[in-house]
């Protein structure tokens, strides 16, 4: 760090954009209070904004020391797979053709279920989606869960400490349903290749805790919820025909198995989006604002994440195996899980139950807040128009998420 000033720099934006994170709430009431430049707040009050904000002027700092070319050279080092696959995926399953066909095997799924068909939806919607990750990727799982509880859920008229309590149990949720899997999850896809983790290997270790975990939280919120779940009307939409449907998914399946080849998904999604004007019928407006906030939050933390390295790895590389546990969960709230799993697979002479440690803590932290999983901001991006000036608050995030995070922990533990 001493012999190149540009990282404590970097450390320092990274932590100001946590403050900055942390304090959007502050910004609305400005927004409010100071009307003249009411757009300017609403701007700097955009969770998915406030990476993106700081990592330029990163960007512009780099420049000023260095020049303009190790700025680029900087910026074009850093690896953008995850938030274009995270823009691409959620804009496709967030199509009306692929939500309609969950929609209804959820509403199928609900009217079996021995329960209310409100509640079945909620359940389901927190428990078997997230689940559904595994398969589909978390941040299609978080994207297709988010749209399916934001009318049952996430309603102005839900109590606010109810909407914190199954945002935070949808966070934790998501995380932790992907590791069923070996590439679903952004954390463990990070050391899978570098460590031999295969499917059966997450399934047998980190598979039923998490099933066991998902199924526990959403039962959990589910009964607290409860009382203040009302029946939603039937839509009287008609829904797109099986045929687009099943073609949305295809792409939607494409894109997945394309995942790690940008330059593919990219001209698949662009081929997608050539379809969905062709039968503009079937289709509903593409969430293309969203999802373009979330790449552009996530592409920030690329950025900014990346000159974190030179404190964040020797941090881990001295801790035991249960310290790196406790230490990747607390550093996950922080930081994004997936970029503490990489640094951690850098690592060398880390002990098997090392390692389960500290993908383990990275997983388990990964509700806690909207930076600390990937597919956080899809989700946030969702719902907050549901919340109090429609903005989600990061105490009351932790707060929602805190108990989940903690049963996830203690079966992860055992």
């Amino acid at each position: 760090m001493t012999e190149n000033p540009v990282n404590l720099i970097g450390a320092i934006l990274f932590a100001l954009a946590l403050v900055h994170t942390f304090s959007t709430k502050a910004f609305e009431h400005l927004a409010r209070r100071y009307p003249r430049h009411a757009g300017l707040f609403h701007l700097l009050g955009e969770v998915e904004v406030v990476f993106g904000f700081w990592a330029f002027v990163l960007i512009v700092v780099l420049a000023l020391m260095g020049g303009g070319a190790s700025a680029i050279e900087y910026v074009e080092s850093r690896q953008y797979t995850e938030p274009l696959f995270v823009f691409v995926v959620m804009v496709i399953a967030a199509s009306r053709p692929v939500l309609d066909a969950v929609r209804n095997l959820l509403r199928l799924l609900a009217r079996v279920a021995p329960v209310r068909t409100e509640l079945a939806l909620c359940w389901l919607g927190l428990a078997l989606v997230p689940l559904s990750g595994s398969l589909i990727t978390e941040p299609a799982a978080m994207t297709l869960a988010a749209l399916m509880l934001a009318p049952v859920v996430f309603r102005p008229d839900m109590p606010e400490w109810a909407k914190y309590a199954a945002l935070g149990a949808l966070f934790v949720n998501v995380s932790i349903g992907g590791t069923l899997t070996s590439y679903a999850a952004p954390p463990v896809l990070m050391v899978a290749g570098a460590w031999g983790w295969d499917s059966a290997f997450m399934l047998a270790n980190f598979g039923w805790r998490s099933a066991l975990a998902v199924v526990i939280n959403a039962s959990a919120v589910s009964f607290l919820l409860r009382r203040h779940l009302a029946p939603q009307p039937e839509s009287q939409a008609a829904s797109a025909p099986l045929a687009v449907s099943l073609i949305h998914i295809a792409f939607l399946a494409l894109v997945v198995v394309l995942a790690h080849h940008p330059v593919l998904f990219i001209g698949l999604f662009l081929l997608f989006l050539g379809y969905t004007q062709a039968y503009s019928q079937h289709q509903a407006p593409l969430i293309l604002k969203e999802g373009l906030l979330v790449g552009f939050f996530l592409a920030g933390l690329v950025v900014l994440g990346g000159m974190q390295q030179w404190w964040l790895q020797p941090l881990v590389s001295s801790l035991g195996p249960t310290a790196i546990f406790f230490g990747a969960l607390g550093l996950t709230a922080i930081t994004d899980n997936a970029a503490l799993t990489y640094l951690g697979s850098l690592i060398t002479g880390l002990s098997d139950h090392a390692k389960y440690m500290l993908v383990a803590g990275a997983v388990c932290g990964g509700g806690l807040t909207v930076i600390a999983n990937a597919p956080n901001p899809a989700g946030a991006a969702l719902v907050r128009q549901g919340f109090a000036h429609g903005s989600i608050g990061a105490v009351g995030l932790f707060l929602g998420a805190l108990a989940p995070t903690c049963v996830a922990a203690l079966l992860f533990l055992i």
